[in-house]
């Protein structure tokens, strides 16, 4: 559902009713993950998708029926053996759907109205809400704030909101969607329920050292997959707004200078296109040594050789060199920028998501590697 904040808040500042389908949990091949949602308001206008075009239809007839019922419902979709054309993922996949009607007046819409109006913004939230169990509680939704505060709740249900505020917090600094199973009464004990939790966490980012004409496209490619993009350079002359329109942010630094002084965490990628040991050195020595998702640099394979030459002569060991994605990108026979920046944006994504980089076809491995389709967790389990 917070993957179409921006959408949906504007629903809720216009005092549209809608229903919302959101995707619980997914087996096999499914196209899309946890989270990932559709919303029908009363005028029958929608957004968003839950199956990339499979179920489309029977979730939005479904997202219809709860807006006029005011019934949150949970739904299973999956393959047809008997009529491959039928409502199912021809893919062969299987997904879950919550559908929750969020009308003016339900307990619901305030709390998230609140959560949608932070993931609008770009603040990290979660939001937790009852999947399976008792009828009065599927639906209601517990909305969870980086500090550990939350609002809403499961009506009179107090250490069930308390414990599952701990949990969905420990998901929103992981910036993780799932769900999760735990006893009625917020603990091991009592009729089980199923919460799902989604977490809306800022963009990650990427920071593209070195403006130089492949920088423009791989910057380009970066806001498509969502990072929040900064180039740094140390010459003006080349680190402008003129050159990278798209770029989030332009600084004007020694990138080293920078790195050491900005904010980087678990899904920073770092992309060094400079080529230059001047520049590279000092800040490849820092960046091999930060908990970074991704760390690449460009150059000929003879640059590759001579630049780890000069970072063992400055102290950077083979098990912090072996963190070095260089030269940097898959081998697509890339010549063009925008060819490179497909082939950079792609080794990035398949260090993100586990996968090879090889080719699907005549392939047996999994096409979807996200740890998100695992069973729900149990509180108290040690999985």
């Amino acid at each position: 559902m917070l993957d179409i904040a921006e959408e949906l808040h504007r629903w809720v500042e216009q005092g549209r009713d809608f229903a919302v389908a959101t995707v619980v949990a997914v087996g096999g091949s499914a196209p899309r993950q946890p989270g990932a949602a559709l919303a029908v308001d009363s005028e029958g206008t929608a957004v968003g998708s839950v199956s990339g075009g499979c179920v489309e239809g029977a979730v939005y007839e479904l997202c219809r029926q709860a807006l006029e019922d005011g019934e949150s419902v949970l739904e299973r979709f999956g393959y047809s053996d008997e009529d491959a054309f039928a409502v199912g993922l021809t893919c062969g996949g299987v997904i879950d759907i919550l559908v929750t009607p969020v009308r003016a007046g339900s307990p619901v819409r305030p709390v998230l109205a609140t959560a949608l109006a932070a993931a609008a913004r770009g603040e990290a939230a979660a939001v937790a809400r009852i999947v399976s169990g008792p009828a009065e509680l599927r639906g209601r939704a517990l909305l969870v704030r980086t500090d550990g505060s939350w609002e809403g709740g499961f009506a009179a249900h107090p250490e069930l909101d308390r414990t599952v505020a701990g949990e969905a917090a420990a998901f929103l600094d992981a910036g993780r969607t799932g769900t999760l199973e735990i006893g009625e009464q917020g603990s091991r004990c009592g009729a089980p329920l199923t919460v799902l939790v989604e977490s809306s966490v800022p963009a990650p980012r990427m920071i593209v050292f070195g403006a130089i004409d492949f920088a423009s496209a791989l910057v380009r490619t970066g806001k498509f997959l969502g990072y929040h993009v900064t180039v740094c350079d140390a010459r003006p002359v080349f680190a402008t707004r003129t050159r990278f329109p798209d770029a989030d942010e332009i600084v004007v630094e020694w990138p080293h200078t920078y790195l050491e002084s900005t904010d980087v965490d678990g899904r920073t990628v770092l992309c060094v296109l400079t080529h230059d040991a001047k520049f590279d050195v000092p800040l490849l020595k820092l960046a091999l040594r930060l908990p970074v998702a991704y760390v690449g640099a460009m150059g000929s394979r003879r640059t590759h050789l001579e630049r780890n030459e000069r970072l063992r002569e400055v102290g950077v060991t083979d098990l912090e060199l072996a963190r070095l994605r260089s030269p940097i990108g898959l081998d697509l026979g890339a010549r063009t920028p925008e060819e490179t920046a497909l082939s950079i944006a792609g080794e990035i994504v398949a260090a993100r998501r586990g996968g090879s980089g090889a080719s699907l076809t005549g392939a047996h491995t999994p096409i979807h590697h996200d740890p998100t389709s695992l069973p729900p967790r149990r509180i108290g389990s040690v999985a």
